[in-house]
């Protein structure tokens, strides 16, 4: 049997990576037909993007029926799989998710701190609309969601929408793969790393080299060379011993903005000074990558797209569509329900593991108790997610402001209201369900 593929979110800059992924793997995972969606406002992207896509196929001389459309409803007829990779309120939003929190001192960041906050209040419901539309048109399609915040978002479609099909993804345990096998001068195919933790808050346990336990030496070379362990859109500012030492984990990139706030939040608005938001520089990077979309010879996805800092989502997400295809058996790290893998945390709470991937989505292993040197930490983003999700859905001011006053990037009982209040009234065109109740001085 073939497959159908809906890329939900078609004219991102990210799609013409599925499109290659998908070529690259149709030998195995025969995909008949690609539809891409976007919305009005997305529509000249939408066809710079299908026309590239098109020489892409042809030029691989594939037999892939691919077309493009607004109509969401239309496209999901027949679908067997499900991408979803949108930016609601797009890069303006995210310059104001960057630029408002720094303005009164905090970190600005799309999936972190206030911003990651408004990302998931302005996703969250649209997201939530996406698959009920998918249960009621093709049930048993699996979603497969890279937008940010992934596990934050996972979670709330899991929890809350009709659709339980549905699988989050993340490129940071890819980096970190690549990463480590850069460190270890390894193949990053014969990398496994152990993780615990949920999306962008995730540490690795143990580094395995073909089976063999290469923990301590990762550990030892990442401090002593400070090595660059950072995707494009994270500058790397390095550990220090005692912190390595002490936790005796891997951290991910992110975890600088809380292990290191003071230092990050410095660099950031130094950069913000000199260069902008790093919305906007996406913007400029984003014109630039369309107009080489647009040439008529481009036939491959072009090497500049690996300068955005989502770079490699869209081939984690290929390759779990191809496991679930082939009901391969494979080890992937995917965002899904945690289930008893970590018996800290709920049952029903999202976390980002390393899943046995077959055709009926992935089965976590198994990880036992949190380690106890970030077992608070991990406790208390989990709870600060769920609030996150109970105020997206509110849409009650005061759910939200327990959600900023909780999260460790903002954590401030007076300074919190002033920064949501002015958040919630830039972004007010992208938020219907906050009407204002709820408000206490």
């Amino acid at each position: 049997m073939m497959a159908k593929l809906v890329i939900i979110g078609g004219g991102s800059s990210y799609t013409p990576e599925i499109i290659e992924g998908i070529i690259r793997r149709h030998d195995r995972f025969p995909v008949k037909e690609i539809v891409l969606v976007d919305i009005e406002a997305g529509k000249e992207k939408l066809e710079i993007i299908g026309n590239l896509a098109l020489r892409m196929i042809e030029k691989a001389n594939k037999p892939i029926q691919l077309s493009w459309t607004l109509d969401r409803e239309a496209a999901l007829q027949g679908a067997d799989f499900v991408s979803t990779q949108i930016r609601v309120g797009g890069l303006e939003a995210r310059s104001k998710d960057e630029r408002i929190p720094l303005s009164h001192g905090f970190i600005g960041q799309e999936t972190n701190g206030a911003g990651g906050i408004f990302k998931a209040f302005r996703t969250i419901p649209v997201l939530m609309e996406m698959a009920n539309d998918v249960h009621r048109i093709c049930p048993d399609a699996w979603m497969i969601n890279f937008t940010n915040p992934a596990g934050i978002v996972t979670e709330a479609l899991l929890q809350h929408s009709n659709h339980k099909k549905v699988i989050g993804v993340c490129n940071i345990p890819y980096n970190m793969r690549h990463s480590t096998a850069e460190i270890l001068n390894a193949e990053p195919d014969d990398i496994s790393i152990e993780f615990v933790g949920m999306n962008h808050f995730v540490f690795g346990q143990k580094v395995y080299v073909k089976g063999i336990d290469r923990t301590e030496e990762v550990l030892e070379k990442l401090v002593a060379e400070n090595l660059d362990y950072s995707p494009a859109n994270i500058v790397n500012l390095g550990w220090s011993k005692t912190f390595i030492e002490s936790i005796g984990l891997l951290p991910n990139p992110y975890h600088q903005y809380y292990f290191q706030t003071r230092d990050v939040l410095e660099k950031d608005i130094k950069a913000y000074e000199e260069h902008g938001t790093r919305a906007e520089i996406v913007q400029k990077l984003e014109e630039s990558l369309f107009e080489i979309y647009k040439n008529p010879d481009l036939r491959d996805k072009p090497k500049e797209l690996e300068e955005r800092g989502g770079a490699f989502y869209s081939d984690v997400a290929c390759s779990l569509m191809d496991s679930i295809y082939n009901n391969r058996g494979d080890v992937q790290t995917v965002n899904t329900q945690n289930n008893g893998t970590i018996p800290d945390l709920p049952n029903d709470a999202v976390i980002e593991a390393n899943c046995v991937i077959t055709a009926h989505g992935p089965e976590p292993i198994v990880i036992g108790e949190l380690p106890a040197t970030v077992k608070g930490s991990i406790l208390q983003m989990k709870a600060f997610e769920e609030l996150v999700i109970k105020a997206s859905i509110s849409g009650n001011d005061q759910d939200a402001y327990a959600a900023f006053v909780m999260n460790p990037l903002i954590a401030d009982e007076k300074r919190s209201k002033v920064l949501l209040d002015e958040l919630l009234e830039a972004h007010k065109e992208y938020l219907p369900q906050f009407k204002g109740e709820g408000n206490n001085e």
